[in-house]
């Protein structure tokens, strides 16, 4: 994996409303597994509507600094703002949607 992958939906770019960047170390499984639910999530709830970066520390670990990223793997939500941060493995479906506001906190 080069130090940044950007993935990108099928839409045209102008269509874009959600700019998500996702810290990882190598080939871990929870980063592997973080990125796998990250992706579910986008394809599920924002097809269409998203661009995915992935950033790996072990090749760039001075990228972390930018966004104050203190553990991996870590997603940072950089659109829509305001910037959101949510740290794990994504395996939490609701808790990952309720962290980017895709969806209200239960009561």
């Amino acid at each position: 994996m080069n130090e940044t992958t950007t993935v990108t939906d099928s839409i045209a770019d102008e269509t874009k409303q959600w700019l998500l960047r996702l810290y990882i170390a190598g080939q871990s499984p929870k980063s592997l597994a973080a990125l796998s639910n990250l992706r579910r999530l986008c394809e599920e709830h924002l097809a269409g509507q998203y661009e995915l970066e992935v950033v790996d520390l072990l090749l760039k670990p001075q990228l972390a600094a930018g966004d104050r990223i203190v553990a991996i793997p870590t997603l940072v939500r950089r659109l829509p703002e305001p910037m959101r941060k949510i740290i794990g493995d994504l395996s939490d479906t609701e808790m990952t949607l309720v962290g980017l506001q895709l969806k209200p906190r239960t009561a």
